[in-house]
This record gives C-alpha cells, sequence and structure tokens, in this order.
C-alpha cells in the first residue's frame, strides 16, 4: 500500500456527489414527463389510476415546449444518456486503468495475491457493465420501435412491450447484488459468515473462532484493493541488552 497514494475521503464523496447530482439532473425530464392519470376499465367498470406519458398542461410555456422537445426525442436521449454514456465511460476507465498502471509496474510492485484482487475487481466490473447493456438493449429497441412504429402496432403488443421492459428492469437490479456477492469473495464470505451466523444461532466454539479468524485474515489482505486504507506499521522492535 505504501507504493500508491491513498485517495482522501474527501475526493471520493466529491465524486459521488458529482455522479449522482448528474444523474438525477439527466432524469429530471423524466420526471416532468409522466404523469397520473384515471380512466375507467372497460372489463370490470373500475375507476383506475395509471402513469401516462404525456406532459402536463399546468406547466409554464416554456418548460411544457422543452417537455414536448424532450418526448419526440426521448429514445434517443434515453440511450445516450442511459446506455452509451454508462458504458463508454466504464470501458474507457478500464482502458485508461490498464495504460497507466502497465505491465511492468504491475509485476514490480504488486505481488500475487494482490495482482489477483485487482483482477476480480475488473471482472465484478466488466460483468456488471455486461449484465446492464444486455437488460438495457432490449428497452431502448423497444423506444426507438415504438417512436417510429406506434400507428402500427396494437395497444396489446405495447402493453407486451412494457412488460418486457419491467421484466428486464426488474432481473438486472436483482441479479447485481448476487453477481456482487459472487465475484467479490470478501464481500461474498462476509455474507455467507453472516447467514451461518444467522442460522446457527451464533453459537461460539473454538473451531468457529479458529475459521473466522483464518477469514477474517484473508479478508483484511484481499480486500486491501477495494478499500485503499494505510495499514498500520507495528511499532520498532528494541534490541535486546539495551540498558533502560
Amino acid at each position: 500500500a505504501s507504493t500508491r497514494p491513498i485517495e482522501q475521503c474527501q475526493s471520493i464523496i466529491a465524486k459521488l456527489a458529482v455522479i449522482w447530482v448528474g444523474s438525477m439532473t439527466l432524469s429530471v425530464p423524466e420526471i416532468l414527463l409522466w404523469q397520473l392519470a384515471r380512466d375507467t376499465s372497460p372489463v370490470s367498470g373500475v375507476v383506475t389510476e395509471f402513469c401516462t406519458m404525456k406532459p402536463s398542461s399546468n406547466l409554464p410555456e416554456s418548460i411544457y415546449s422543452l417537455v414536448l422537445t424532450y418526448q419526440n426525442a426521448r429514445m434517443w436521449w434515453y440511450f445516450g444518456c442511459y446506455f452509451c454514456l454508462p458504458v463508454l465511460f466504464t470501458v474507457s476507465c478500464q482502458l485508461v486503468t490498464r495504460r497507466v498502471r502497465g505491465p511492468d509496474k504491475k509485476s514490480e510492485s504488486r505481488g500475487a495475491k494482490q495482482g489477483q484482487a485487482e483482477g476480480h475487481l475488473n471482472c465484478t466490473i466488466i460483468a456488471l457493465t455486461v449484465i446492464y447493456g444486455l437488460c438495457t438493449t432490449p428497452e431502448n429497441v423497444c423506444n426507438i420501435v415504438v417512436a417510429y412504429m406506434s400507428p402500427d402496432v396494437s395497444k396489446q403488443t405495447l402493453d407486451l412491450l412494457n412488460l418486457i421492459n419491467q421484466f428486464f428492469l426488474f432481473f438486472k437490479c436483482s441479479v447485481t447484488p448476487v453477481l456482487l456477492l459472487c465475484l467479490c469473495r470478501p464481500l461474498g464470505q462476509a455474507f455467507m459468515d453472516c447467514c451461518c451466523c444467522c442460522c446457527e444461532g451464533c453459537g461460539p466454539d473454538s473451531s468457529s473462532s479458529e475459521s473466522s479468524a483464518d477469514s477474517k485474515l484473508k479478508t483484511e489482505m484481499s480486500s486491501s484493493i477495494f478499500f485503499d486504507k494505510p495499514r498500520e506499521t507495528p511499532p520498532p522492535l528494541l534490541a535486546l541488552g539495551t540498558p533502560c
């Protein structure tokens, strides 16, 4: 850990703030586009509420015109901001990281275990990117098809496409933590230890204490790549025979 600089907490918080504020700014038009509507069901005759993609007439005229422009170009905005931007950002960061690290620095300054942990981290990021791309591709294709072929598509087909999009959204959100637990060994080991502790009633015994100590040591060694923190240096040992 002494061969590379430690990033300060303020820098990490600033990066997270930029990402979250930027993401919320890009999603503001979606809030203004959708609104709640009511309609009577032709089957049961009950008044139901549903979300419709129609800007509210109560908006100011300037904002209303902007929302209408966004509605006409929504499929390309959605495709660029929610598909191309995350994928290109992740791929470019991976390429820059490999470029900066270099093959010589990796072999000299990093041990085998640390290099293996970095490999697991890169595999996790790439796997998450692939899952995200596969799950968002059908939704973007459906948005583009519906935008250009909506008069020729029946309402039942549109409802089916929306249901498929919701399924992929649920699949993406549910598979992400499972993928993290499988690929990130420290996190998966901690999760399994917590589940075993809850199932067995947290009964202390010698074998479990030894195994937990070993797993804790392995977790601390392998998780150093995920959380950069300075290692505590042991106090210097006094030479034998020196006067007090």
